[in-house]
């Protein structure tokens, strides 16, 4: 699915948007999952950081065939889905996240995954889509971050300022179905949402089954509630596990 191109921006910039876009059909039913999971869980009406743990449904998507092949091209045959979260970000009142590194969170050694990011909404300046920084993933490290608890954040942490340059941000623009992939150790945030329009994101959460996911470790990396990590459900997507030490409570 990926052209030569695609996969050397991905390698050079950290990211890439595939010429491909999901069925309409595909994002009705997400879009009605996400209803349901509201109308149960309003407390997740900004915010889902572990959908799988309320609804297989979105396990669905991630075994999308397409996806899946991009997804190979980038990290290999043998791949695990570690987790699914939703960035709904409703008009006039989605928070902002703060430029982070995905990896700064994620109890996974050696530290590897590729995030699928799907706009169930149109997703543009105006309404707080993703931004970038393109080749902030090169030296494959984690840089300093800071903890941050005030209003108005989806998550608790973000990058020191001084360890990179804001201007040269690059906004993720996305029409409805359409995707980008980026890098575990990408430069990243997006502006809270003050336009009249909601915009909604699924991300999937890729890794190498070379890699473990370590529930024994995330059990206070992050404290409890909606961001405990240890209670995340592991999904072997294709292949084997190479590693031979991951739990998965499913096969696919």
């Amino acid at each position: 699915m990926l052209s030569r191109t695609e996969i050397d921006q991905y390698h050079r910039d950290g990211y890439v948007t595939p010429d491909y876009c999901l069925p309409e059909s595909v994002l009705t039913s997400i879009r009605g999952s996400h209803d349901r999971l509201i109308e149960r869980h309003p407390e997740f009406s900004d915010y889902c950081p572990a959908l799988l743990a309320y609804d297989l449904d979105f396990l669905e998507v991630a075994k999308t065939a397409e996806i899946l092949s991009m997804v190979s091209q980038l990290i290999g045959d043998d791949i695990a889905l570690w987790n699914s979260s939703f960035f709904a970000k409703p008009a006039k009142t989605g928070t902002k996240t703060p430029w982070h590194q995905d990896g700064e969170y994620w109890p996974i050694e050696p530290l590897a995954t590729c995030t699928v990011w799907i706009a169930i909404d149109a997703s543009t300046p105006a309404n707080g889509c993703l931004q970038v920084i393109p080749g902030s993933h090169r030296d494959q490290r984690l840089a300093q971050h800071q903890k941050n608890t005030a209003e108005g954040l989806a998550l608790p942490l973000e990058l020191d300022a001084s360890t990179f340059d804001a201007s040269e941000a690059v906004p993720i623009t996305l029409e409805p179905g359409q995707i980008s992939l980026h890098d575990v150790y990408l430069f990243h945030g997006s502006e809270a949402n003050s336009s009249e329009h909601s915009r909604r994101g699924l991300t999937l959460r890729y890794m190498p089954t070379t890699s473990v996911y370590r529930h024994a470790d995330a059990k206070n990396s992050l404290g409890t509630g909606k961001l405990d990590l240890s209670q995340r459900t592991l999904h072997l997507m294709s292949g084997v596990d190479r590693s031979e030490k991951n739990d998965f409570s499913a096969k696919h």
